[in-house]
């Protein structure tokens, strides 16, 4: 190989982004059909299942949402393990391959428990490919610049999440729910697994090259560490990691409740599947976008006050969505929600690797998504109680609280200096 494609002729994998620039903007084109794939189903199946399924009660609209939830949070600790032990192509790979029946279910699923089941394939396929889209460029990049790493990571892939559901907002106004919008889907997952399977290349002996020159970042982040230890120290022992755990269930618990209750909320409003399709795309947009930004200037200047700093926005966005009634309302908080979440989304990925030596990172990241994607089921589970007992509005109000709380807890506990000592 060439010194370009992050291999040294006689000192083995160089990392940095622009040593392995053509691997990591493939990685970053796959990673857009991963979140495309995802986008899918944003601003269509809260309007599948209510119109076309007749389900009344907003706790069973969300039970797809709490079955990706699952699904999704395991499989992102498999991800970890797995791409350890046999690498990360292969189970990027193996992502790919499960979501292969999702569309065909979406589009001819008889009753709500094929949707239901699709859904338990996309938080699969979604836990396997964008865990290891995440840990294949950290493998790459090396240190000094995680946090424009996982910036352009994750705005690749929820820009694809913002388009997808724009276009397929408006397929479903031009030709109907089914199937139209799905069979988007089914041309981005023939892309990203033709591309996974001839293109990408393996990054695991990038992690082991960084390793042999790694600092730990304190005495308990060393490399021996046991995989129940590393779930330990990543859940509940170290401060920052702990910090970032809980930050991360919390930031996805709100994403869930703008999943299943947004679209929703606003039709009731009587609002157009165009109106709903924009506000389902802009708050992703946003934050796939300003990850561009936020994810760099998180290595300049720290993670911990950009974390809290996004929280608290985000709870701003929530509340104004909660207290508003018209499109340009909600137009301003979609923007909110998006901006506080680009500020933490890539910040927290790059946090756990400022912490994890590169030898359990992959599992550290895991732990992590496991957490985090969690939150969809916890989002999933509360805010369709609430609403059911009290309404929309109070249920997005009550997350509105948590998610400041939670920005509070970062400010407290998080070792603010981390992203210094790798």
């Amino acid at each position: 190989m060439t010194r370009g494609s992050g291999e040294g002729a006689a000192s083995g994998p160089v990392l940095g982004l622009r040593q392995n620039l053509a691997q990591f903007l493939l990685l970053v084109a796959v990673n857009a059909l991963v979140g495309g794939t995802l986008g899918q189903e944003r601003t269509v199946l809260p309007l599948l299942a209510s119109q076309t399924f007749h389900l009344g009660l907003y706790t069973s609209a969300l039970t797809y949402i709490l079955a990706f939830g699952l699904s999704k949070a395991a499989m992102n600790y498999f991800a970890g393990t797995l791409s350890d032990r046999y690498g990360r192509k292969p189970v990027l790979v193996a992502g790919w391959l499960v979501a292969i029946p999702i569309p065909l279910m979406l589009i001819f699923g008889p009753t709500w428990a094929w949707i239901v089941a699709a859904n338990v394939l996309l938080g699969t396929s979604q836990g396997l490919t964008w865990s290891t889209t995440v840990i294949m460029k950290m493998d790459l990049v090396g240190p000094r610049q995680r946090g424009l790493a996982m910036g352009l990571n994750e705005a690749a892939g929820y820009l694809g999440v913002a388009v997808t559901a724009l276009a397929t907002g408006y397929l479903a106004s031009a030709y109907g729910l089914r199937p139209a919008p799905f069979l988007l889907g089914a041309a981005y997952i023939a892309l990203g697994l033709g591309l996974s399977v001839l293109r990408v290349r393996e990054t695991h002996h990038h992690a082991r090259a960084e390793a042999s020159q790694h600092v730990n970042a304190h005495d308990q982040a060393h490399a021996g560490l046991t995989t129940k230890e590393i779930f330990t120290l990543t859940s509940f022992k170290d401060r920052s990691l702990s910090s970032v755990s809980q930050a991360g269930m919390v930031n996805n618990l709100n994403d869930g409740l703008a999943w299943g209750l947004f679209p929703v909320l606003f039709a009731g409003a009587g609002l157009s599947l165009h109106q709903i399709g924009i506000l389902a795309a802009v708050y992703p947009a946003v934050w796939g976008a300003g990850q561009l930004f936020t994810g760099a200037a998180s290595d300049r200047w720290g993670r911990k006050w950009f974390i809290t700093a996004g929280m608290l926005v985000q709870a701003v966005g929530l509340a104004v969505v909660a207290g508003g009634d018209t499109f340009a309302i909600w137009l301003v908080a979609a923007v909110l929600l998006g901006l506080g979440t680009a500020m933490v989304y890539p910040t927290l990925l790059a946090a756990i690797g400022d912490v994890a030596h590169p030898t359990w990172r992959a599992r550290s990241v895991g732990i992590y998504r496991l957490w985090r994607d969690g939150g969809f089921a916890v989002g999933a589970l509360l805010s369709g109680l609430i609403a059911d007992l009290y309404g929309i509005p109070a249920a997005i109000g009550a997350v509105a609280a948590l998610t400041a709380l939670s920005g509070l807890v970062v400010a407290l506990r998080m070792r603010g200096n981390d992203h210094t000592t790798t």
